[in-house]
């Protein structure tokens, strides 16, 4: 099961998250992902996030049934979640920290996809502050991309902040990896693995 969550101003129908549900429909596996929009408030944007995970493991043998993929702030979400719930995470050039990161962001925005509007709060700046996460555990559950062409965040802290996991540093690339169909099939390989109750932690 894969739980998918977007970055700021983006949505479900960004070309990664397209991609990927794409890939688990061919699989047969339409049923096992989720992609919702997020809100613009973290608070709420968790919530919605906790409430789906939680759902998909009804049922599940365990946490590790479930792997959330997140891009860009939605890798911060991605990395909270695996913390609380104990499944797994695919980071994509994740934010690591989000309140420092966002805080030049309040104000009026558009999503890239539908151009709706939305108000980012300095609120908002400060829900993110309760979902940092200082330093992961059992880092065989984390599984990072990270682009060195990145420019928007700083790959090396990407790097640091997940030590001991599995870590795959693109050299070049971008922000929203747009290559992202060359990596595709290791996220999905590392979701599959997350119901082989052999692997690590």
């Amino acid at each position: 099961m894969i739980l998918y969550l977007h970055g700021f101003r983006s949505s479900p129908d960004s070309f990664k998250a397209r991609m990927m549900a794409d890939a688990m429909t061919q699989r047969g596996l339409a049923d096992a992902w989720a992609c919702p929009q997020l809100p613009a408030s973290p608070r709420e944007a968790i919530a919605l996030a906790m409430g789906i995970a939680r759902r998909q493991l009804q049922g599940a043998d365990s946490p590790r049934a479930l792997t959330v993929v997140g891009s860009s702030l939605g890798g911060y979400y991605a990395t909270w979640l695996a913390e609380r719930l104990g499944c797994r995470a695919a980071l994509l050039n994740p934010v690591v920290h989000a309140a420092r990161d966002l805080a030049t962001q309040v104000g009026e925005h558009r999503s890239y996809h539908d151009d709706q509007p939305f108000t980012f709060t300095a609120a908002h700046v400060e829900e993110l502050r309760a979902y940092e996460v200082a330093r992961i555990t059992r880092p065989s559950r984390y599984y990072l991309l990270a682009a060195t062409g990145d420019e928007v965040l700083d790959w090396r802290e990407m790097r640091d902040h997940y030590p001991g996991a599995r870590q795959h540093i693109i050299e070049g690339s971008d922000h929203g990896i747009g290559d992202f169909d060359r990596y595709l099939p290791e996220v999905l390989d590392f979701a599959d693995a997350a119901n082989d109750e052999s692997s690590p932690g």
